[in-house]
């Protein structure tokens, strides 16, 4: 079995929660599917996870897509704390991991703003051996660059690495580098899939 764990955060250790934490905010939910559309699912989410524009002109690019809602967009972003929290299960999930001899490391898309304004999604991180979020290296899953140079900092090969992540396309690319592999759906099966590999999390 490979002993080191990777792990993607939103979406695997941290919900993004981001139709309640807008529904919180007032926002109903057709204007949430609309601002969406013309943020997350847009080319300017990866530029602003990457850190290559800064959060004004993120949202000048996401109201370009919807100008009719820039309102919404300005009060959804403003500040994002409470879009991300941590999973119940990350500390003790880690923690034993950690325990039981593994490497455990992060390797997940985040921008600075959330990085700054989400701290309650990341308190399992000082539990880690490390990792890398996109704003601070320039890049974002899946580009096969941000796995290269993860390996690089931490001294692994891919062959000793387990990715865990909710997004297909990221695991594809990973076992394409060498890494083996597991598309996050619930804690349930992933507890299933490691135990099928070896890991047990039983006491």
């Amino acid at each position: 079995m490979d002993r080191n764990i990777v792990f993607d955060i939103g979406g695997v250790l941290a919900d993004f929660r981001i139709r309640e934490f807008l529904a919180e905010k007032g926002i109903d939910s057709a204007v949430t599917g609309r601002i969406l559309k013309a943020s997350v699912m847009t080319p300017y989410w990866g530029q602003f996870e990457r850190g290559e524009i800064t959060e004004e002109k993120a949202l000048r690019g996401f109201a370009s897509v919807d100008p009719k809602i820039e309102q919404e967009l300005r009060l959804a972003y403003s500040n994002v704390a409470g879009m991300l929290t941590a999973c119940d299960y990350a500390i003790p999930l880690v923690r034993w991991l950690k325990r039981a001899g593994y490497g455990v490391y992060y390797l997940s898309n985040y921008s600075k703003k959330a990085f700054d304004e989400c701290g309650e999604s990341l308190t399992f991180m000082p539990y880690m051996d490390g990792g890398l979020v996109s704003f601070k290296v320039g890049k974002t899953k899946p580009d096969p660059l941000m796995y290269r140079q993860f390996l690089k900092e931490y001294g692994l090969r891919a062959e000793s690495c387990l990715f865990v992540d909710d997004a297909a396309e990221n695991v594809e690319v990973a076992k394409r580098l060498g890494f083996e592999g597991i598309v996050f759906t619930s804690y349930e099966e992933l507890v299933a899939e490691l135990a099928r590999l070896g890991v047990s999390l039983e006491a």
